[in-house]
């Protein structure tokens, strides 16, 4: 096992700034070369209160503000336009970088798309759900209504 520093959000693993125990090939093949942590030392362990800090300079100003676009998000139907087949099927599926571009062209805001969770893939033209996890304790679900490009 090694102990690792997360520097990115790991879906399932942490936020950045913990410090986590996984597998030597996990940590060793994707989370150090992907850039999502570093190996755990001492002298790291500084790092921890830098990271953190700057996630909490990032991280949405105050509870009202995350509630306020929580809000918004929920109560707006995000429109996507993506290619689709004749019996509204889509070509290919959509991407979370998708929704963020949707939603910041809704004039709702931008949104990072590490932050966005679709439970199961978007293929097909209709209405689908999206999960935004805005603050660690606040998330929103966004209606979205897929619909044929022209």
């Amino acid at each position: 096992m090694s102990k690792l520093i997360l520097t990115h959000e790991v879906t399932g693993l942490g936020t950045p700034g913990d410090i986590i125990e996984v597998k030597n090939g996990y940590a060793r093949n994707y989370l150090i070369p992907q850039g999502f942590g570093i190996a755990w030392s001492r002298g790291a362990e500084k790092q921890v209160e830098q990271i953190k800090a700057a996630r909490a300079a990032r991280e949405l100003a105050t509870l009202e503000d995350a509630q306020a676009l929580k809000t918004a998000l929920e109560s707006t139907k995000v429109k996507l336009a993506v290619k689709a087949g004749a019996e509204g099927r889509l070509f290919g599926s959509v991407k979370t970088t998708n929704v963020a571009d949707a939603v910041a062209a809704a004039g709702l805001g931008q949104i990072d798309k590490r932050k966005i969770e679709i439970s199961s893939p978007i293929k097909s033209v209709g209405q689908h759900e999206a999960t935004v996890r805005l603050r660690e304790d606040l998330s929103a679900v966004i209606t979205l209504l897929v619909v044929a490009a022209k």
